[in-house]
C-alpha cells in the first residue's frame, strides 16, 4: 500500500498488479511507464518486467490487513480490464474489495468495453467506484459504458485533457476530475477546455475535481482554475452507515 498517495483525489494505491499497453491518445506520455521503468532501474523486485503486465498475486488480500479506513485507487500502475489480466484473477481482487468493507475503492479505466463484459460477473458493494478516463471528444464513447455500469458511485476523470468535450453526457454520473497532463513531453490544456466541463458539473450538480494543469513543473502551475481550488467529491457512506455495524 502507497499511503497519503501524491495523487491528490485518493489517499493510497493497490497494486495487485502493474504494467499495461497504450489503447489511445492519452496513453502517449504515461507518467506510470516512466515510474515503472525508473523503479526497475533501481532493483524494485515488483518492477523487474519493467512496464509489462505483471500479475503480484500475494497482493490480492493486502487490503484486508489495512485497518484504518481510506480511499484507495486500484491499479494505479496498470488497467483492471487490460485484455491480458485473467478474468478470474479480476474476481477475486472484486472478492477483496467486497469483503473490504471499511475501504473505498477507486477503479479507472481506459477498457470500458471490458469493464461491461466484466460488470455482470462480480458483485458492486457500495464501496467500489467505477471511473472511465476521457481524454477527448474521440473517447466519450466510454461514458455511455460507465454508465451501464451498476456501481453504486460513477466517475470521469478527464486527464490527461487534450481536446474540448461538447454536449457531455453526464446522466448517472456522480463525480468528474479534470487535470491537465504533466511530465518532460506535456501537452498543454486549454482553460476554456477545464472550464467548459466545470460549467457543464455545475449546472448538472455534479461535484467537480480540478486536479492540476500539468506541465514539467506541475508544482508551479498549480491548481487553481480562474482563480479557485476545486475539491469536490461525491458523497459516499462510512462503513457504520453501510453495514449497521
Amino acid at each position: 500500500m502507497a499511503n497519503n498517495s501524491k495523487i491528490e483525489w485518493t489517499e493510497a494505491t493497490w497494486n495487485p498488479v502493474t504494467g499495461c499497453s497504450k489503447v489511445s491518445l492519452g496513453c502517449k506520455f504515461c507518467y506510470a511507464e516512466r515510474f515503472a521503468k525508473r523503479l526497475q532501474q533501481m532493483g524494485n523486485k515488483r518492477y523487474k518486467n519493467g512496464f509489462k503486465v505483471t500479475f503480484h498475486s500475494d497482493l490480492i488480500e493486502q487490503p484486508k490487513r489495512w485497518r484504518k479506513p481510506s480511499i484507495v485507487f486500484v491499479n494505479s500502475m496498470s488497467d483492471l480490464f487490460h485484455e491480458k489480466i485473467p478474468t478470474d484473477f479480476i474476481i477475486s481482487i472484486f472478492k477483496t474489495m467486497n469483503n473490504c468493507y471499511w475501504h473505498q475503492f477507486q477503479i479507472l479505466t481506459k477498457r470500458s468495453k471490458r469493464l461491461t463484459e466484466i460488470a455482470p460477473l462480480v458483485k458492486w458493494t457500495p464501496n467500489i467506484w467505477a471511473g472511465v478516463t476521457v481524454e477527448s471528444q474521440a473517447y466519450t464513447s466510454r461514458i455511455v459504458d460507465l454508465q451501464k455500469v451498476p456501481a453504486k458511485i460513477k466517475f470521469i476523470s478527464f486527464e490527461p485533457l487534450l481536446s474540448s468535450i461538447n454536449n457531455l453526457n453526464l446522466k448517472k454520473i456522480d463525480w468528474v476530475i479534470v487535470g491537465g497532463e504533466s511530465g518532460p513531453d506535456a501537452r498543454p490544456m486549454n482553460v476554456e477546455w477545464a472550464d467548459k466541463i466545470r460549467i457543464q458539473c455545475e449546472r448538472a450538480k455534479i461535484p467537480f475535481f480540478f486536479k492540476q494543469w500539468g506541465g514539467t513543473q506541475k508544482w508551479k502551475t498549480g491548481r487553481r482554475l480562474n482563480g479557485k481550488v476545486y475539491n469536490q467529491m461525491p458523497v459516499f457512506l462510512r462503513p457504520l452507515e453501510l453495514f449497521n455495524f
